[in-house]
């Protein structure tokens, strides 16, 4: 009932059920690979392994019933996947791994291809952040501090403030996903001792196929990765909603300085024009904060396995990735319907009273361009 508000956009569909399920089995599938390419295990079990590992063969209610007897849903699908290879091929599935490898590893390949959305829809909300900024670089407006009017600035400049945040953080999560997201591989404690001298040859192969990052050691219970993609989540959060805010504002009716060219109806009263992408992108980004605090309280992990702190992070992730990704998508949204009234912002600034030197606001602006397509 919520999903066309709170679940806008693709990241939903890519950290759905399905999209974990074919994550784990793609690991499981890479692993067997591996260590096919090193001799370990004959090729044919592996392929065997990989062949098998096709999610239209699995259920996911199925395996979510199952994992409670086990506490997660790997046990499960492994033994589900042990089954539907050959009785020879059967000690090649999970060989060496434990059932923290794989779902880690699979959630960092679910949150890799959700930030892929994120990145490609702020990217665009950055591209139109520098449109406004520069189409509107001389335009005047009264600013505001406290909610109160203050001196004069220009539309341009307020844009181009947007701009910083949105490309901030969208640096900083580029840089999170581009380093910090790794393949997860340690065994039952951390030790990869089902490999003894081949474990680096192992692990390395399977970050490379798998197309992760290679850890130095297996990162059970050390969370920062997990921190760290939260918080650069949370950035992201916070500078959509700051614009959302500023929207949501500019077009309250005694303001009338921008509106949404699409905007919602109300059940009670028709004359409502609601900048509604504006303020179900403040909705979903306001999510967030909560959804980071849980993953950052969650990092304290017992020695080489935690017991709940890990399950703790799985709902709240995943969230986290909905809400910022339909925070972004809804920003979008809103900058491709705002209209902005630049006679209104000139008559609101005239009736204020107040006057100023613009000139070093436009330079600011010019700053700011020049900062984006550098960086861009």
């Amino acid at each position: 009932m919520f999903d066309g508000v709170l679940a806008r956009g693709e990241v939903a569909a890519a950290v759905a059920d399905d999209a974990w399920l074919h994550a784990m089995l793609q690991v499981e599938a890479a692993l067997a690979q591996v260590q096919a390419f090193s001799g370990l295990i004959d090729q044919a079990a592996a392929d065997a392994v990989g062949a098998a590992a096709r999610p239209e063969r699995f259920s996911t209610a199925d395996l979510g019933a199952q994992a409670a007897a086990s506490g997660n849903p790997v046990v499960p699908l492994v033994e589900a996947l042990r089954a539907a290879v050959p009785p020879e091929a059967a000690p090649a599935v999970h060989r060496g791994a434990t059932s923290q490898d794989i779902l880690d590893t699979a959630g960092m390949l679910v949150a890799s291809r959700a930030v892929r959305v994120v990145l490609a829809d702020l990217a665009a909300c950055a591209d139109q952040a520098a449109r406004l900024a520069r189409e509107h670089r001389e335009t005047p407006m009264i600013g505001r501090t406290l909610l109160q009017q203050a001196v004069p600035t220009t539309f341009g400049l307020k844009a181009a403030g947007w701009l910083g945040g949105l490309d901030a953080s969208r640096r900083r999560l580029e840089q999170v996903q581009r380093d910090r997201l790794a393949v997860q591989f340690g065994g039952a404690a951390g030790t990869l001792d089902a490999f003894g001298a081949d474990a680096p040859d192992i692990l390395e192969s399977l970050a490379t196929l798998l197309g992760l990052n290679e850890p130095a050691v297996p990162w059970h219970t050390e969370r920062t990765r997990i921190a760290e993609l939260a918080g650069a989540l949370g950035s992201v959060a916070g500078a959509v909603a700051k614009v959302a805010r500023d929207l949501t504002l500019l077009a309250q009716n005694e303001v009338d300085e921008v509106a949404d060219a699409s905007p919602g109806g109300s059940s009670a009263m028709a004359h409502k024009r609601n900048p509604v992408a504006a303020v179900c992108a403040l909705g979903c980004a306001g999510s967030a904060p909560g959804l980071v605090a849980n993953l950052l309280a969650a990092m304290a992990h017992e020695h080489e396995r935690a017991a709940g702190a890990w399950h703790a992070e799985w709902r709240p992730m995943r969230e986290l990735l909905v809400a910022t990704g339909s925070a972004v998508s809804w920003l979008r949204a809103a900058f491709e319907r705002l209209i902005v009234h630049p006679d209104v912002m000139r008559e609101n600034l005239v009736r204020s009273g107040l006057t100023g030197d613009l000139t070093a606001a436009g330079l600011l602006v010019d700053r700011a361009l020049k900062a984006y397509a550098k960086g861009s």
